[in-house]
């Protein structure tokens, strides 16, 4: 399966074409495996992440503390936006794959487009995962407000708390009113999933539109649709055992999904036509 897509440089003038493969349904463990061989290899600098992205989780819980909206946001915001936090762990994976010794001046190249000592102007590179970025903090939000929405009109009594929503809307005898939580939620977590799933990798790695890399993630989707509904299952049940432990397991399970998430995105698109984003 393939399509031709332009170019992020020259999109009138030349064209390249983007791969999707199919993989088998248990290629997801694959990735987690050499996710943990690269997580190895990195050490204390993949373990970073995971401890940054923990000491963040850990600020909004307390902010949050019995505001449930304000916790269930911080949830969402966290699934949709821990893609991007993760760039530099795919830049990370990237680097061993070409023979770069891992460490923080590759974190810094990622994030503050470090040469030569100093912070160099953005490019367009920057700008896309910045501007993907926001767009999915906007589809986070997006989602609390239909949540939040629906469980305040339907629920027996004001929603306050996290043990107020598990006895009044989880654990409730009557109604249907989980079920329909549940379905409204993947008929709007799916579409964000597809469109996610190797687009960050893809708009690190080539030069390509963001248009153009989400074209690409749903074109895996559509591929592999059994091995991504695996691998998204997986994400989740990770990220939940992350929460479970009060964000300490955090700190090992980011820096593994997202080495992860390299992997998958060089297992399921063959990108050798598109030029390269320059190296830094």
């Amino acid at each position: 399966m393939s399509n031709s897509l332009p170019s992020a440089r020259n999109p009138a003038s030349s064209s390249a074409s983007i791969i999707v493969r199919t993989i088998g349904t248990a290629q997801p463990i694959s990735w987690l495996l050499r996710a943990w061989h690269d997580l190895m290899r990195c050490g204390w600098i993949s373990v970073l992440h995971g401890v940054a992205i923990a000491l963040i989780g850990a600020l909004m819980l307390w902010l949050a503390h019995d505001r449930f909206w304000f916790m269930a946001g911080a949830f969402s915001g966290f699934l949709l936006v821990g893609p991007v936090l993760a760039t530099s762990l795919y830049a990370l994976s990237r680097g061993l794959e070409r023979g770069d010794k891992p460490g923080l001046a590759k974190v810094l190249e990622t994030w503050l487009n470090w040469k030569h000592g100093r912070v160099q102007a953005w490019g367009e590179a920057q700008w896309r995962l910045v501007q993907f970025g926001v767009l999915l903090a906007l589809a986070g939000t997006a989602w609390v407000l239909v949540s939040a929405g629906l469980i305040t009109w339907l629920a027996p009594v004001p929603i306050t708390s996290p043990l107020v929503f598990i006895e009044q809307v989880v654990l409730a005898r009557e109604g249907w009113l989980f079920e329909i939580w549940l379905a409204l939620g993947g008929a709007l977590v799916a579409p964000i999933f597809a469109s996610t799933v190797i687009t960050i990798p893809l708009l690190l790695d080539r030069q390509v539109s963001i248009g153009q890399a989400i074209a690409a993630s749903w074109q895996v989707i559509f591929a592999n649709p059994v091995p991504m509904a695996f691998w998204g299952a997986l994400i989740m049940l990770l990220t939940l055992l992350g929460f479970a432990t009060a964000l300490i397991g955090l700190v090992l399970l980011v820096p593994l999904l997202g080495h992860a998430s390299w992997h998958a995105y060089r297992d399921l698109l063959d990108v050798s036509a598109l030029p390269e984003q320059e190296q830094r």
